[in-house]
């Protein structure tokens, strides 16, 4: 059964609920309070919650968890969060230890004794290096895990921050090293110069030494642009090339790319679906999300190629790629990166991972080498070396704990370096993918772990995660928390690869963009129906969960199928689809859902927006709402106002708000901790008892 209801005008005059819009008002934030109060009364007194909250903060911070590395020069960097490092800090070893078992970690920077030195509420948000120095580097420091964040150099030999060197103030900014004495920078440099999401459109050039009103403008986009603002980029490979290029986002997914020589800007005439991935051997390197025909040939979406950035800067407006890798029909572009003078690339191949490494020939052209790993997994490429062969890779399964293999690209050899000790008892548990039909016949693919034999009487207890947004592909992964508080306990866990994603090209995602996206509702409910019909749960037993664009999928699965599930999760959430454009940055993201200012999208949203098509006196089942507060990209708006609109209606529900965390669960492992402890909570109370 499909519910509607008599959609809520635009009008914000009708729109009870605007006054939750304000993100820290004493108002709000005294709603926020309330509510926090009475789901954690309820969540946090069950008597399960104990338990799962301290095998959540366990899991978070083991300390045998693999560390991620980053190869700068002859070193390994990683950031690192555990017991007594709420925020983290920035450590450094050798490539030789980092290969024990026990590497010794010299520390670059103690995140936790920074922000009790300064007072301040400091998370570590990016590390920008120096190329080719690598010497110095440009950290990017939230207060509290929101995307705006305060720029400050740092020196990495002698671990401190450089008496008069480059600081930007705090800002949603882009950034990148043009030389060791100067930054091109993005940001607003004055009032006025944000886009409606609040991204920055002009780049200017900051020199040592100058104040940031000295800086000279480089490039200018404009104030109605899409996207998520201007970006400046700046690419090195191991023979000493270095590309400048400023990325210009018009849409959400569409955006113009331009070469910097200097002081001239000449805009490379790529598809606007398109995105540049990285330099090797005097090749950019390119991907694309639509065909391209330049001159005689033909490119198919979703192929990687190259461009001789000679030619590229003699002719910007003619230019001739070379194709490196091209799709078949099941297969999708992973990750891309370059190790000195090769490429490594991952696929999906039916949502199974693949890695390449991509040889350039003096031709112009490419040859291939696949890697010698697991079939039946994901891999990821966790980051390489430009000055020398060395690669590293992540591979997981749903029952595969996380490893770490050193790949040598010279010779495609390939030795696991680290292995995530298991994090729960998988030994009678299967992962199986299977096949659902959407409404109109597309074969819609999606993963079960369960246990084996498993009873197929719809008893089993089910969580269904699904996203189905922005081309983001949803692949296996090794979740301990999942395992162990959800799978451990007689759980069943699902992961559906509906429209919307990246799973299968970027047909696959375009197939949901605006107008088209009850596809991807009819995809997750035809899931969701075919795990019932093969009796593997039932509408008592099955629960969903989803974040952000995943949210807006909760919220209208909430509304449009609620006597299909027993248990709604609905994380920082895109729920008011009439006035999205007006909250934090949602107006970058009109490429995805569409705009109110068009009146077929707008008929669109209305039609599916959550907190518009709430129904009075339907019997929904009692959803757990959760966002944070210093979410500036999606905001806590949204899931406010939607419990508040429960509330008015009499539904019941479950609200909780970080007050802290970004778009995210928390900013330290123990506010994401408690986070997931209460969701297990919920899902436990929902469909365990």
């Amino acid at each position: 059964m499909l519910l509607t209801r008599p959609v809520v005008a635009a009008d914000s005059e009708s729109d009870p609920y605007l006054w939750l819009e304000d993100a820290h008002g004493a108002r709000s934030m005294a709603w926020v309070q309330a509510e926090n109060e009475k789901t954690l009364a309820v969540l946090e007194k069950d008597p399960r919650y104990a338990e799962l909250y301290a095998e959540a903060l366990a899991i978070a911070e083991a300390e045998d968890r693999i560390p991620e590395p980053t190869v700068v020069g002859g070193a390994v960097y990683n950031f690192w969060q555990g017991k007594g490092h709420v925020r983290g800090y920035w450590r450094k070893t050798t490539l030789e230890s980092y290969r024990t078992a026990t590497p010794e970690w010299a520390t670059v920077l103690d995140l936790d004794l920074l922000a009790q030195t300064e007072k301040a509420n400091w998370f570590l948000k990016g590390i920008t290096t120096a190329e080719p120095a690598e010497r110095r580097c440009l950290l990017a420091l939230s207060d509290g895990g929101e995307d705006a964040v305060t720029v400050r150099e740092f020196d990495i030999p002698s671990a401190k921050f450089v008496d008069g060197g480059f600081v930007l103030p705090r800002a949603k900014q882009r950034f990148a090293w043009e030389d060791d004495d100067t930054l091109l920078v993005s940001r607003e440099w004055a009032p006025g110069d944000l886009t409606a999401s609040g991204y920055p459109f002009i780049v200017k050039r900051l020199r040592r030494g100058d104040a940031p009103a000295a800086a000279r403008e480089v490039f200018r986009g404009r104030a109605d642009d899409g996207g998520y603002g201007v970006d400046p980029v700046v690419l090195h490979d191991a023979r000493g090339n270095r590309v400048v290029l400023i990325n210009r986002p018009l849409t959400t997914f569409e955006s113009e790319k331009y070469l910097v020589t200097g002081d001239q800007v000449r805009q490379l005439m790529l598809p606007k679906k398109s995105e540049i991935r990285d330099l090797v051997e005097g090749r950019l390197v390119v991907s694309l999300a639509e065909d391209w025909k330049p001159g005689q040939s033909v490119f198919t979406a979703g192929s990687l190629v190259s461009l001789d950035i000679a030619a590229m800067a003699e002719d910007p407006g003619h230019l001739k790629p070379v194709a490196i890798f091209v799709p078949g029909p099941r297969e999708t572009l992973g990750d891309v990166s370059a190790a000195r003078d090769r490429l490594l690339v991952t696929t999906f191949d039916n949502v199974r991972g693949r890695a390449f490494v991509y040889l350039p020939k003096a031709d112009g052209t490419w040859a291939s080498q696949r890697l010698n790993l697991a079939d039946n997994a994901t891999i990821g490429i966790a980051d390489s070396n430009l000055h020398g062969d060395d690669a590293f890779l992540n591979i997981a399964g749903f029952l595969q704990p996380s490893s770490l293999w050193l790949v040598s690209a010279s010779d495609y050899g390939v030795t696991e370096v680290k292995t995530l000790p298991p994090k729960f008892d998988a030994s009678h548990l299967a992962a199986e993918q299977m096949e659902a039909t959407s409404k109109d016949g597309t074969k819609v693919p999606y993963f079960v772990v369960h246990s084996a034999p498993m009873k197929l009487d719809g008893s089993n207890p089910t969580i269904l995660n699904a996203y189905g947004g922005f081309q983001i592909s949803e692949t296996p992964r090794y979740s301990g928390t999942m395992g162990k508080l959800w799978l451990e306990k007689g759980g069943v866990f699902v992961m559906a690869n509906i429209r919307g994603g990246g799973e299968f090209g970027p047909a696959w995602h375009e197939a949901g963009l605006t107008t088209h996206r009850q596809r991807i509702y009819d995809d997750f409910a035809a899931v969701a129906g075919d795990l019932i019909a093969r009796g593997i749960t039932s509408p008592r037993r099955l629960g969903i969960e989803g974040g952000s664009n995943g949210g807006l999928l909760m919220g209208v699965e909430f509304n449009q199928h609620p006597e299909m599930w027993n248990a709604v999760d609905i994380q920082v959430p895109l729920l008011d689809m009439i006035r999205y454009e007006k909250i934090a940055a949602g107006s970058s993201w009109v490429g995805e859902y569409g705009s109110v200012s068009n009146p077929g999208e707008a008929a669109f949203l209305a039609k599916i927006s959550p907190y518009a098509n709430i129904r009075r006196g339907a019997a929904y089942p009692q959803p757990f709402i959760w966002t944070t507060t210093k979410d500036d990209r999606v905001g806590p708006q949204h899931a406010r106002k939607f419990a508040a609109r429960l509330a008015e209606f009499g539904i019941p529900y479950y609200f909780y708000e970080v007050t802290e965390g970004g778009h995210g669960s928390g900013a330290n492992l123990k506010e994401k901790a408690h986070t997931t402890a209460l969701e297990m909570t919920y899902f436990a109370r929902k469909l365990m008892d």
